[in-house]
């Protein structure tokens, strides 16, 4: 049976659980929300001696997680096995294990909670495990096991995600600093809600997560940062972009290029988008993730600004720089030079054909 992460989080709440879990997908945050509610709440705090145990994929097989799967609960009504990086099992999908395997996914103890973390990849539907847990019209999954699929989310569903989490936690954000964390930190759902956590900590009754807030909790610098560089650029302040840079050279930890680089290039990709529909509709907006009308107005300007060569130059400088970060014709090149070439670039209309190695 294949379930939502909100309808097993549901159905954990209510008490309601299966005898088998396999939490699988690019994106971790799911798979240890519910790995770790079920580690918290299925077993109370005395049960959990005998009847608990966690195994590491690398340290264990087939046989020793139905080994444990399969043990009567003592002193409980439950057992809980959970098998963290399962997809490190060099067994899992195996000829000579998988008979026992699909045996006891098709009559599961019932009074085992068996929970699967295969992270970071979903399983080969093609093979034998992968179409037994999907199931299909002919032969459907084993009714006693619970799939989910957690996939990595889209750039323009960062910000609305973000919204959410927040509201769940019966606090709110301001839309600038909705955008700053979801520009900043990207999709990384994990490490969103640990700096969103971290703010919550420390809000003060009454108020909402603002800017401020993000740029003293998260340690983007209030003047020096990659969107104040960006807006620097779209307004052709070459005496900020400057100072901004030099900043980001005397604090490189702070200010790695990669990230910035990306920043760039999801904003003048945007860009090009936008060139070739100048009169986008909401649904336009809201697909390329531009949810506030502060960020449309950047893009709005940035339209002016460079026309839709200049754009399309400026995406293959961004290309050019990351290449010349992975050691690509940059020489002896530090990160910092590199942007600082990068920005010139931008910043002053080189021809593309001038530029070396563009």
């Amino acid at each position: 049976m294949t379930l939502t992460p909100d309808e097993i989080l549901k159905q954990l709440q209510q008490r309601q659980f299966a005898p088998v879990y396999f939490l699988q997908g690019e994106e971790p945050y799911y798979i240890d929300l519910v790995a770790d509610l079920l580690e918290k709440t299925v077993l109370q705090e005395h049960e959990k001696g005998f009847n608990q145990v966690v195994l590491y994929g690398k340290d264990t097989d087939v046989a020793g997680i139905l080994g444990q799967a399969k043990r009567f609960p003592m002193m409980a009504e439950r057992s809980v096995v959970i098998v963290k990086e399962a997809q490190a099992v060099v067994d899992l999908e195996n000829e000579k294990t998988w008979p026992f395997l699909e045996a006891y996914l098709r009559n599961p103890l019932q009074s085992t909670v068996l929970v699967f973390c295969y992270k970071h990849k979903t399983l080969d539907a093609r093979k034998k495990l992968g179409k037994l847990l999907a199931g299909d019209k002919k032969e459907p999954a084993p009714a006693g096991t619970v799939l989910l699929t957690s996939k990595k989310i889209y750039d323009n569903q960062v910000a609305p995600w973000l919204s959410q989490y927040v509201r769940s936690q019966n606090q709110q954000i301001t839309p600038q600093a909705t955008l700053m964390l979801a520009e900043y930190i990207g999709g990384e759902l994990s490490r969103l809600t640990n700096e969103v956590d971290k703010m919550l900590i420390n809000l003060l009754p009454g108020h909402s997560i603002d800017e401020d807030l993000v740029q003293r909790m998260v340690g983007i610098s209030k003047e020096y940062n990659i969107f104040e560089l960006q807006s620097a650029l779209v307004r052709r302040d070459v005496l900020k972009a400057n100072r901004i840079l030099l900043y980001f050279e005397a604090n490189p930890k702070n200010n790695p290029l990669i990230p910035n680089l990306t920043l760039l290039f999801n904003y003048f990709s945007r860009l090009l988008v936008l060139h070739q529909n100048p009169n986008p509709s909401e649904a336009d907006w809201l697909k390329m993730g531009l949810r506030f009308p502060m960020q449309r107005r950047d893009y709005q300007t940035g339209l002016k600004v460079f026309d839709f060569h200049r754009t399309r130059d400026i995406v293959h400088l961004i290309r050019r720089a990351d290449a010349q970060s992975k050691g690509i014709n940059s020489g002896s090149m530090t990160d910092g030079e590199i942007l600082r070439e990068l920005i010139w670039l931008i910043i002053h209309p080189v021809p593309l054909h001038a530029v070396v190695g563009a």
